[in-house]
């Protein structure tokens, strides 16, 4: 957030996890991760942010994209 002005655009790829992000018994370390970057965004004051699901040949996933207000 240092380096973001108004108007940054942050990707985050992977956030889905093939639905185990929802899913309170998994213990992965990618999905608590994924966790940690929805509760960044979703706590943020300057964030204004979703997730997207994709589906695709290998299954699905989705990514979440915030804008810096």
């Amino acid at each position: 957030m240092k380096l973001s002005h108004p108007g940054t655009v942050i990707v985050c790829d992977n956030v889905i996890r093939e639905g185990a992000v929802v899913k309170k018994s998994s213990g992965d370390t990618n999905v608590e991760g994924a966790r940690e970057a929805f509760s960044f965004i979703g706590g943020h004051k300057r964030l204004d942010g979703t997730a997207i699901q994709t589906v695709g040949a290998k299954g699905y996933d989705g990514f979440a994209i915030a804008i810096v207000d």
